[in-house]
């Protein structure tokens, strides 16, 4: 069974830094692209970043310049380095991956979210 867990969110003051970690578990052949999404009560699923197998990175101009995305394969963990962080940014983060099954199938899977809280 395919699994995305992620850690390191929590509550920071405004300006402050957290970074959050998500590893893939289970049995799979590949990972395609992996990312970071967020959620507001009553608002839809945003990407806030993505990244793919080769590194290329894709960013939500919300977070352009204060948030950086980077990935382990080796470990099959992504990362998500937020700095400078607002109230704004206030959400559940979710994070995504297109994983290439045991079936060789393609299928996006995603964590359980992890909550991060600015206060301002």
């Amino acid at each position: 069974q395919v699994r995305l867990v992620e850690s390191g969110g929590g509550l920071v003051q405004a300006g402050g830094s957290l970074r959050l970690s998500c590893v893939a578990s289970g049995t799979f052949l590949s990972i395609n692209t992996m990312g970071w999404y967020r959620q507001t009560p009553g608002k839809q699923r945003e990407l806030v970043a993505k990244i793919t197998i080769e590194g290329s990175t894709n960013y939500a101009d919300s977070v352009k310049g204060r948030f950086t995305i980077s990935r382990d394969n080796a470990k099959k963990t992504v990362y998500l380095q937020m700095n400078s962080l607002k109230p704004e940014d206030t959400a559940v983060y979710y994070c995504n991956a297109d994983i290439l099954t045991i079936a060789n199938m393609w299928r996006d899977y995603w964590g359980q979210g992890t909550q991060v809280t600015v206060s301002s």
